[in-house]
């Protein structure tokens, strides 16, 4: 099973539970399960990540290469799909015009194409306001869960290692 991440699984990360300065075992499992074949995001969810400058966005640029999956002809083949099923639901146009143009369209793209779960935190919602992640999965077909769901299945374990004994 392969999993496309969520930019919000990154930002959250950082911003509370596995921050980069005093929980990098998280981190360091994003890439190697990144290099395992088993965990990707997106390069749209990295432009997305990369428009402010911050300690994320020097992480991105280390790590990032294999870690944010191109766009290519074969997500591309795939975008009328998704736009398809956007525009056949009952939501606004504001909606559907902000969906299309947002890294959450890429993000679908890419698991059609690619068979993978889209790791995010975002949960379903009924508003016609706003297209979300877990509500375009469902409609398309495809599996979605949050990080936590993907690291206890996965059986991520961040261990602290022996502690020195005071003398």
């Amino acid at each position: 099973m392969s999993y496309l991440l969520d930019a919000n699984v990154f930002i959250q990360a950082k911003n509370l539970h596995y921050g980069l300065d005093f929980c990098p075992a998280f981190w360091d499992w994003l890439v190697e399960n990144n290099a395992a074949g088993q965990v990707f995001s997106i390069d749209k969810v990295a432009d997305e990540m990369s428009a402010g400058e911050d300690e994320l966005t020097g992480w991105i640029r280390t790590h990032g290469k294999d870690l944010f999956l191109k766009t290519d002809v074969g997500v591309a083949a795939r975008f009328g799909d998704v736009s398809n099923w956007a525009m056949g639901q009952n939501y606004e146009a504001a909606a559907i015009n902000t969906f299309l143009q947002v890294a959450d369209f890429y993000l679908v793209a890419h698991a059609l194409v690619g068979g993978h779960v889209i790791v995010t935190h975002e949960v379903p919602a009924n508003s016609v306001k706003r297209i979300k992640i877990p509500n375009a999965c469902i409609g398309m077909d495809l599996r979605f869960m949050t990080p936590y769901d993907m690291l206890r299945r996965e059986r991520a374990r961040f261990v602290l290692g022996q502690r020195a004994v005071a003398e």
